[in-house]
């Protein structure tokens, strides 16, 4: 079973301290007493609704435990010494990913995670990495090189996603092509020597982030799309939980901007001024190029026609379709600037921590 000492929290531990375990802990931290008693699980889910509400996350994590909503049952558990078989059984009945092991004093003494169970799981969910752009700001970077193929450290950018994709079980991509795609052919191929299996989708006209997905073939699984031109340590298993949780058709990765204004912003009523904020900080969610698609949303794209994300959210919006937001606290860069691109090239050589 798992290394126990990384999934528990005891009671007292910061929400912000449990948000960085969780990283280490494939998605979920157990909170217990002093005797190790189980007192309640906190999942990956339950730190990000936590960060769009606005919670303190200096505050102590059973603060979560506290605020879960009526008809919250307890945490699933199961006994020590429970065979494998049971504990896939468990964990395909209800959804879960991870079930703590108890003795019969009711003491935490092992979990058991579906990743050590199933070490070769396989996603039935396909990714779509958006790689067509021009790059035109990166230029002279990207005058022979498309911009997903820009070095960062040691391999490229693409690379990079590849990588990241095949950890989280994720090995059926689509990669869309447009600005020298060649390039991007003939280093990954089909896919076999990076354990993936990649399918390329020429754009022979741009069609937007969303409008490609309609050129590829139809799944009853939701498709993974990222935009080529990201590099995070998002945990992509944990979006697709939080997406399953929600019950959305849509989930938005987000993350948190901060915004000087550098003039005194003023507030009025009529020709009166109520109010003076002089630079105030704005702070706000933007979009963090990632997102999951329900099989549902594929009917809202429209045929051979440009569409972007933007647009496709306001369709499933006025169509009364849940669209949900998931925040990104791990590491994530935007490579869309040259001083975007020298800081990921520094963090990648140890001073940022990618």
């Amino acid at each position: 079973m798992a290394e126990l000492g990384r999934f528990l929290a005891p009671r007292g531990t910061s929400i912000r301290e449990v948000m960085v375990r969780i990283g280490g802990a494939q998605g979920i931290a157990l909170v217990v007493d002093e005797d190790r008693r189980l007192l309640g699980t906190v999942t990956d889910g339950d730190i990000r609704r936590a960060i769009l509400a606005g919670a303190d996350l200096d505050r102590p994590v059973e603060m979560l435990l506290e605020g879960r909503p009526p008809g919250y049952t307890e945490p699933l558990t199961a006994g020590v010494g429970t065979p494998d078989a049971r504990l896939l059984q468990l964990m395909a009945d209800s959804g879960l990913r991870h079930i703590p092991l108890v003795n019969e004093t009711g003491q935490v003494e092992d979990i058991a995670v579906l990743g050590d169970l199933l070490r070769d799981y396989e996603s039935p969910i396909t990714a779509v990495i958006m790689a067509g752009g021009y790059g035109t700001r990166l230029r002279p970077l990207t005058e022979n090189v498309p911009k997903p193929m820009l070095p960062v450290g040691d391999k490229p950018l693409l690379e990079h996603t590849i990588g990241q994709l095949h950890g989280a079980g994720i090995r059926r991509l689509n990669i869309t092509t447009h600005y020298k795609g060649n390039v991007i052919e003939e280093h990954f191929g089909d896919g076999s020597e990076f354990g993936v299996s990649i399918q390329y989708v020429d754009e022979e006209r741009p069609l937007g982030t969303a409008g490609a997905i309609g050129l590829m073939e139809r799944s009853d699984e939701p498709v993974l799309v990222i935009n080529g031109d990201i590099v995070t340590k998002v945990d992509l298993q944990a979006m697709v939980d939080f997406h399953r949780e929600n019950r959305a058709a849509m989930t938005v990765a987000v993350r948190s901007h901060e915004f000087r204004v550098p003039y005194g912003l003023v507030e009025t009523r009529g020709v009166e001024i109520t109010a003076v904020s002089e630079k105030p900080v704005l702070r706000s969610f933007i979009i963090a190029g990632i997102y999951l698609l329900g099989p549902e949303v594929r009917g809202y794209i429209p045929a051979g026609e440009p569409c972007d994300m933007s647009d496709l959210i306001e369709l499933l919006l006025g169509a009364g379709q849940p669209v949900v937001s998931f925040p990104v606290h791990e590491y994530w860069m935007d490579i869309g600037r040259p001083e975007d691109y020298s800081r990921a090239q520094a963090d990648a050589n140890g001073d940022g921590g990618l």
